[in-house]
């Protein structure tokens, strides 16, 4: 027999832990379409990268990096004499009038206001503009207090930029490798874009953990509207990272606790954050269903009470499964939270798989592993759940 029974509720958290992996070397960026893949070893000229979209302005690929040894040339933006400043401020200004008009179709279409339910740490870069050579100047300088992504507790962050809407041709930096708190100072250029072309346009920055064996896991992301920048400064910015939006369907509060002796597998429901809005009144009616998985067979399935109207609902739910220590690390569980519909289908709001072999990610599979390696102890974990 199985038991299903409140818990009392559980505050104490487990601190994340994840891999590490090798660090990449550095690649150009140098023609339209940018093509030169990340994990290919080319070797760099400069701490740089240059993209260039105007069709009489050919790219000329990498440009040296001004700060680095035997370089003789300046970047640093060149305003004309004869410009009035505080008329192109009044004129060009990023926050004013006409400009910002035009770009604001393009800065809803990419901005969420809604702030991040957990830290993905802060990014530090600046903006330079060469009013001379047309060129904007992205310097990606370091990133703080990163979520860790690895087994060991650490991540090897590497950032790719985009000037949106063009998402063909994509910059990236080198990865550091087993840091949280990387530095970069690299330097992009992207060359021919008249100051009012920039007004319309929205810089990307995405920070990536690298993973040498799957798909490279986000960490966080920032976009800046260059409508909403004073480019007749040179602005140093700390803007905090926010998870992706395929992330948005809201976080699961789950404990796990194995007991080897009476081979009890037990899931705490805890509570949820954030959920995702199906209904029209802008909320839902969630409620948890866990299946118990050994292979592509499914075993048992338990599901909690539905909790009507809300989007932050406290479950206080737990389940336990009978699992023998020798079929552990073979079984897993699949937890989905869903909203209730009293007329049509109950959908999924989001889901995500807890096994040794086949998570729904990283933090899952470190989430089980501590279960295991912690036997009779509760293992707490925040978890963002995934769409199907």
């Amino acid at each position: 027999m199985f038991e299903t029974f409140k818990s009392n509720g559980l505050s104490k958290f487990i601190s994340q832990s994840i891999g590490s992996r090798p660090e990449s070397p550095a690649h150009t960026s140098s023609s339209t379409p940018l093509s030169v893949p990340r994990r290919q070893s080319v070797k760099p000229v400069a701490e740089a990268r240059t993209i260039g979209i105007s069709p009489s302005k050919s790219v000329e690929g990498e440009v040296p990096n001004p700060s680095s040894p035997g370089s003789d040339k300046s970047v640093t933006p060149v305003i004309p004499q004869n410009k009035n400043i505080q008329a192109l401020k009044n004129a060009e200004h990023p926050s004013m009038g006409f400009w910002q008009s035009r770009s604001l179709s393009l800065v809803d279409m990419y901005i969420d206001n809604a702030e991040p339910s957990e830290s993905c740490g802060q990014i530090q870069f600046s903006i330079e503009y060469d009013f001379e050579k047309n060129t904007l100047i992205l310097k990606v300088m370091q990133a703080k207090d990163l979520p860790a992504m690895d087994l060991t507790g650490t991540s090897d962050p590497y950032v790719k930029v985009v000037l949106l809407p063009d998402k063909k041709h994509k910059l990236e930096t080198k990865i550091k490798r087993r840091t949280l708190n990387p530095k970069w100072n690299e330097t992009f250029y992207f060359e021919g874009f008249p100051i009012q072309k920039l007004q319309t346009r929205v810089l990307h920055l995405h920070v990536f953990d690298y993973d040498r064996f799957s798909k490279d896991d986000s960490i966080g992301e920032v976009f800046v509207p260059l409508c909403q920048i004073d480019l007749t400064s040179k602005p140093v910015y700390w803007r905090a990272l926010k998870p992706p939006p395929k992330y948005k369907c809201g976080e699961v509060l789950i404990s796990l606790c194995y007991h080897p002796a009476n081979s009890l597998l037990t899931l705490t429901a805890i509570k949820a954050r954030n959920l995702k809005a199906k209904d029209i009144n802008g909320k839902s009616d969630p409620y948890v269903k866990v299946w118990l998985n050994f292979g592509d067979k499914r075993v048992e399935k338990r599901k909690t009470p539905v909790f009507p109207c809300t989007l932050d609902p406290v479950f206080n739910e737990i389940f336990t499964f009978h699992v023998p220590w020798e079929k552990i690390r073979d079984c897993s569980l699949d937890v989905r939270v869903m909203d209730f519909d009293n007329i049509g289908r109950n959908e999924l709001i989001g889901r995500l798989s807890l096994s040794s072999k086949n998570s729904t990610g990283t933090l899952e599979t470190k989430h089980w592993q501590d279960m295991i390696a912690k036997p009779r102890q509760t293992v707490l974990q925040w978890h963002r759940l995934k769409p199907e």
